[in-house]
């Protein structure tokens, strides 16, 4: 796994991987799609449940975005490795378009089942948005320093912080009382929707992993092409 912290390394290994995960993501999404729509209704909630195949995913890889960023950006901080702050780099803005897709969906979901758009006292809610301000400051925070190293090592440091409220997202529902439903998936008496909802979910879920994973493999590349290109330019800069 090391090995692959050289760029030379990682670019050779991904990128004839990464067309695949595209693919794979796409015919994923493209049956989670299909299997959401010819789900069966709620018995409750009705055709407003089918929200939940956008959500739920949305939210929940959100989530596993800010992990990689905080674990890259601790990689980046500690051993210094530029392929991890490339890394932590490249999972801000798909993180923050997770998260505030989760959010808005959160909120269209919301309307019909509580009868608010947005309930500022519910945990969930109040610790989602904290995690979308978290992915927005770290995208500020590095383009507002316009000395590359200072940038990642001060990003890097909010990216770790940021770890804080990951848990707090995660068990809010457990924690406090809270508006938002508990957990449906990860629970220890199982899951508690049924197979023909659980079936969409799942895909879907599986579907926005891999897409952001296609996403981030692409940003990775570029953002090592980048810095190779702005390292040829310094040189050629010092030579002339």
């Amino acid at each position: 796994m090391f090995g692959l912290a050289n760029p030379d390394r990682f670019m050779r290994f991904t990128r004839p991987i990464t067309p695949v995960v595209w693919g794979l993501a796409l015919v994923l999404l493209a049956v989670g799609t299909w299997l959401s729509f010819t789900a069966p209704e709620d018995y409750q909630q009705g055709d407003t449940v089918r929200i939940m195949f956008v959500h739920v995913p949305a939210a929940s890889v959100g989530l596993g975005i800010y992990l990689a960023l905080g674990v890259s950006s601790f990689f980046a901080l500690v051993f210094r490795h530029p392929l991890a702050d490339a890394a932590a780099r490249a999972a801000a803005l798909p993180g923050a378009a997770y998260t505030l897709l989760a959010l808005v969906t959160g909120s269209l979901w919301g309307k019909p089942m509580w009868g608010a758009w947005w309930v500022w006292g519910d945990a969930r809610l109040m610790s989602e948005l904290v995690l979308l301000l978290f992915f927005i400051a770290y995208i500020a925070l590095r383009s507002s320093i316009d000395d590359e190293a200072k940038a990642a090592r001060a990003a890097a440091v909010l990216g770790l912080v940021g770890l804080i409220n990951l848990p707090i997202v995660k068990f809010s529902v457990d924690w406090w009382n809270t508006l938002h439903q508990p957990a449906s998936l990860l629970r220890a008496e199982g899951p508690s929707v049924t197979g023909d909802i659980l079936a969409p979910l799942l895909v879907m879920m599986a579907g926005y992993g891999l897409l952001f994973l296609a996403v981030w493999l692409t940003s990775i590349h570029g953002e090592i092409t980048r810095r190779r290109v702005l390292a040829i330019r310094a040189r050629r800069a010092l030579e002339a």
